[in-house]
């Protein structure tokens, strides 16, 4: 049985340590071979749109551009659809790779037969 790593991310600049640990956590485990889907809510949903990971800054922090392309390369990253309607983000703002999808489809993805999902 293949795992499943199911990571939310809630915070983005304004909870800079909780954001970079779900991504690195993400791309940690993307890189080890694990199945990751991330997904990005709240202030989070930033991270959907080009050249918003970049800007993102934190001291003895991997840079989130990087981390991000990891998990885009070998994962799937989902921005939040209620939380993309509130920033005004929609499915041509985003990056390639990154879906918008809500609530029901996460919880798919979190009880999903050998799953664990985590959130930050």
């Amino acid at each position: 049985m293949t795992r499943t790593l199911v990571v939310k991310a809630t915070a983005g600049a304004d909870a800079p340590e909780r954001c970079a640990q779900a991504f690195t956590v993400a791309a940690t485990a993307a890189a080890a071979g694990v199945e990751v889907s991330l997904w990005l809510t709240g202030e989070s949903t930033w991270f959907a749109l080009p050249g918003r990971a970049e800007q993102f800054e934190l001291p003895h922090s991997a840079p989130l551009g990087d981390l991000l392309h990891v998990i885009l390369t070998t994962g799937r990253v989902t921005a939040c659809t209620q939380c993309a309607a509130r920033r005004d983000i929609g499915p041509g703002d985003v990056l390639p790779g990154v879906r918008i999808a809500g609530a029901a489809v996460f919880v798919e993805e979190a009880i999903a037969e050998g799953a664990q999902a985590l959130v930050y």
